[in-house]
């Protein structure tokens, strides 16, 4: 069965620059990535890549492995990727949600909110295991963040799905709060049956960064846009005076 997300119909007044700059800035590592020779590859996730055991100081990476100070890390594996489904995938939800939550934050809140998100994710990761050392890459920990305020800002907005089902094709529209809401039990439930000391997916950051986006969107978003609003037309009710230097 395959459940793809489309599109939405949340408002976007402006060009959403932040959200497509994150995009670029995700695509050109991973083709830099995809540049480098196969040890090279290898040694860039270690270096770049977010290792709770170093982090927390429980194990030092050799020399030629030690790319940035380990805090760091938090902030450069968001950008890395394993393969081309693992890049596009998270591009595609970081475009669906990121443009209705960057219309409602501004360009500059959306990016630090957006880094904030990932570096709580890594961190929700990294507790649940602080011995592991297998490096954790991908932006699917912030952009779990982003869904999570996309859920507060627009719970009965309505995201186009595309299903396949054997024979059976469908474009359908979801509730955000029905899709989100059951990716985040999905994300939870996996988390809780999943052993953090096997590598895999890094179900715990993305609970987390889901968390820690719901409870950062009254400090982010933009004087007037209002949360947990059940009218579609009227939850960017948005001054037009400019908020200082985010956006």
């Amino acid at each position: 069965m395959l459940i793809l997300p489309l599109y939405d119909d949340s408002p976007v007044p402006r060009p959403p620059v932040a959200t497509y700059g994150l995009i670029a800035g995700c695509a050109a590592v991973f083709l830099w990535q995809q540049g480098l020779p196969p040890r090279a590859a290898e040694a860039a996730i270690y270096g770049y890549g977010m290792i709770p055991a170093v982090l927390f100081g429980n194990v030092e990476l050799p020399a030629h492995l030690r790319a940035l100070p380990a805090p760091a890390t938090l902030i450069s594996s968001m950008f890395l990727h394993g393969g081309w489904p693992h890049l596009l995938g998270n591009m595609l939800f970081l475009w669906l949600f990121g443009r209705g939550v960057e219309a409602a934050m501004g360009a500059g809140r959306l990016l630090v909110f957006y880094l904030v998100c990932g570096v709580a994710a890594g961190l929700t990761q990294a507790f649940t295991n602080p011995t592991g050392e297998a490096p954790m890459i991908g932006a699917s920990g912030a952009i779990a963040g982003v869904l999570g305020a996309y859920l507060v800002l627009h719970p009965r907005g309505n995201v186009r799905v595309f299903v396949w089902f054997f024979i059976f094709i469908r474009f359908i529209a979801v509730p955000a709060v029905i899709l989100l809401g059951a990716w985040f039990l999905l994300q939870l439930l996996s988390a809780m049956a999943s052993d953090p000391g096997e590598p895999g997916v890094a179900f715990w950051a993305h609970v987390g960064g889901f968390l820690a986006g719901m409870a950062l969107v009254p400090l982010f978003r933009r004087r007037g846009v209002r949360i947990w609003h059940p009218s579609r037309s009227s939850a960017f009710s948005v001054s037009r005076r400019r908020s200082g230097p985010w956006g």
